[in-house]
């Protein structure tokens, strides 16, 4: 069973050696509409995982052969930034601080509310969501940037630190009016409405460092 909120955001990836926890956890998230995908052992959920996928995992901490531990550092390694949420009968101090360490979005100890879960996978899917947007409009910034002529970038990164146009204009050494046309096409072409959104973009972009924004007088 599936919902229709996009293909692999929604996926759930469940990693459990426990037969009977590993179904009865499926069955949950299959019951609220989850996309699911069930594994009884770390090293064969490593070896389906596609690097594109998306979603989240809820891994047992203690599994024969690979733990969820080194499936964890094994993701890393694939930089595949997918949420885990551990969970375990045996919550002891160091697993867990060492989990958390290594970016676990959740532990929950067994045997746990049901609801708990529930809420920790849909935070875990909505925290991934986000994270896959910005990273989108990451990309679709860089590329909007290249696509500025080299005088139009010569008036973007002024104005993105602060500078006005009658200073650009002196820095070019042409007149305010055409410093004022290239404003508004820079402006239109990388869809930013006021100045700071320019500032913003050249952020983004790691153009310009915000620590060395040039001040107003």
């Amino acid at each position: 069973m599936s919902n229709n909120t996009g293909p692999d955001t929604t996926t759930v990836y469940v990693v459990d050696d426990d037969a009977g926890m590993l179904e009865s956890t499926q069955w949950l998230l299959e019951s609220v509409g989850l996309k699911v995908q069930a594994y009884s052992d770390g090293r064969k959920f490593l070896d389906a995982l596609e690097d594109n996928r998306g979603g989240c995992v809820i891994l047992d901490i203690r599994m024969p052969g690979v733990g969820g531990l080194n499936v964890q550092e094994e993701l890393q390694k694939r930089a595949i930034e997918l949420p885990i949420i551990f969970v375990s009968g045996h919550a002891d101090v160091p697993i867990v601080v060492r989990a958390f360490k290594s970016g676990a979005f959740d532990f929950i100890e067994k045997p746990f509310n049901e609801q708990l879960l529930l809420d920790s996978v849909q935070q875990a899917l909505a925290a991934h969501q986000q994270s896959s947007e910005l990273q989108l409009g990451d990309e679709q910034t860089g590329e909007l940037i290249t696509t500025l002529t080299r005088r139009e970038r010569d008036v973007f990164l002024p104005m993105a630190q602060g500078y006005t146009s009658r200073e650009i204009a002196d820095q070019l050494g042409v007149s305010v009016k055409t410093i004022d046309l290239y404003r508004a096409r820079v402006m239109k072409r990388l869809g930013a409405e006021r100045l700071p959104d320019l500032t913003g973009i050249a952020i983004t972009a790691g153009l310009i460092d915000p620590l060395h924004l040039r001040s107003e007088s």
